[in-house]
């Protein structure tokens, strides 16, 4: 990577090399890493998927209640990493973290998979201890007839119940979304002789969503 190549923002670095690993027919283009600690500095990490991205940062949906929301509720920071081993890159993102709004959690939600809606529900605790699988499949069979999914009707939906059964299933007050919002973003690119490109974004001042500072870093 050339400095004098770089656009001044990470984010259309990013939106170029998101299209690349779609392009490249990558399983899950959109897993990333994402590490948490709890308020007493105890590291934790995890794949998630990245569910849209702008100016604003980085966004992912998950149960509040999870061991990352925990995390998180205790000490809103986290950094995440995008694994894009066959193309030989990946990306670094770190920041503060805030919750999404009940609106946009909710419009989100609202396209997930009838059966991820239902999963949601059933895995209440998520990170908890449970039993066996059993109890899972018993709370998922539990949701699934509180509300019923309208396609598996023989009318198509049209013809669905009413209320708590009308198919909608709504969203749960333990689940919704996060937004990372960068303060640095590297981006790394392998090359021979591990000589590797590195190029870090970090922001000029804290909190100026356009003012970035670029910078090679020593692979």
């Amino acid at each position: 990577m050339s400095e004098s190549a770089l656009p001044a923002d990470p984010l259309a670095l990013f939106a170029v090399w998101f299209a690349e690993v779609h392009a490249a027919g990558l399983a899950e283009p959109n897993a990333m890493i994402l590490a948490t600690a709890s308020g007493d500095g105890v590291p934790s990490a995890r794949t998630v998927l990245l569910k849209g991205y702008g100016p604003q940062g980085f966004r992912f949906f998950t149960n509040l209640t999870s061991h990352k929301g925990r995390d998180l509720a205790e000490n809103p920071r986290a950094a995440l990493v995008f694994p894009w081993h066959p193309l030989y890159r990946q990306v670094r993102v770190a920041g503060p973290v805030s919750e999404l709004s009940r609106e946009e959690a909710a419009a989100y939600f609202r396209t997930r998979p009838y059966g991820s809606r239902i999963g949601a529900w059933a895995s209440e605790d998520q990170s908890g201890v449970i039993r066996d699988r059993e109890v899972l499949e018993r709370r998922y069979a539990e949701a699934a007839e509180r509300w019923p999914d309208p396609a598996a009707s023989p009318f198509g939906g049209a013809e669905a119940p009413e209320g708590d059964a009308a198919g909608a299933v709504p969203l749960p007050d333990f689940w919704g979304g996060y937004r990372v919002e960068p303060e640095t973003i590297e981006f790394w690119q392998g090359r021979r002789d591990r000589l590797h490109d590195r190029i870090r974004y970090r922001r000029a001042t804290p909190g100026d969503p356009e003012g970035w500072v670029t910078e090679r870093l020593a692979p």
